[in-house]
């Protein structure tokens, strides 16, 4: 049990560490503003090595890494053009990213209760990537 708890939550972790990436890349090169723009690159950084412990973990366990379904990464793209068509592009960025943490803190306290029996590696590694969308949804709340 405690191999698959721990091979089901690192692929979660791996997916909500792709949709993160992919949806700060998205919208980087809209951000007017040089600090906001900053913080995104520096928080896709620490996805990007967040998304590389968790696929080491995983070749551990001979685990494949789980991506973002389609529906999920065409649902966002949709939101975020739209958003940003629409709204200046900080504010909209800031609120599309603070909506995608929430999200993902909200799905990654639900994994680690529904994969109890992970290692604790994998809720290490869990709960640092919580701390990494509270971090970053704290850092842009100004622009809001």
């Amino acid at each position: 049990m405690t191999e698959t708890d721990t091979a089901e939550l690192l692929k979660e972790c791996n997916s909500g560490i792709q949709m993160a990436v992919y949806s700060i890349d998205e919208i980087l090169e809209d951000v007017t503003d040089t600090a906001f723009k900053n913080i995104l690159k520096e928080s896709k950084k620490q996805h990007e090595t967040l998304g590389n412990e968790t696929h080491e973990l995983l070749n551990r366990y001979h685990e494949e890494p789980k991506e973002p379904t389609p529906i999920a990464k065409g649902m966002s793209w949709i939101k975020t053009n739209t958003k940003m068509i629409f709204e200046d592009s900080d504010k909209a960025a800031a609120d599309l990213i603070t909506d995608g943490c929430n999200m993902g803190i909200k799905s990654l306290y639900r994994y680690l209760n529904q994969y109890q029996a992970a290692d604790k590696k994998a809720k290490n590694l869990t709960e640092k990537l919580i701390r990494t969308e509270e971090d970053l949804r704290h850092q842009i709340c100004n622009y809001l």
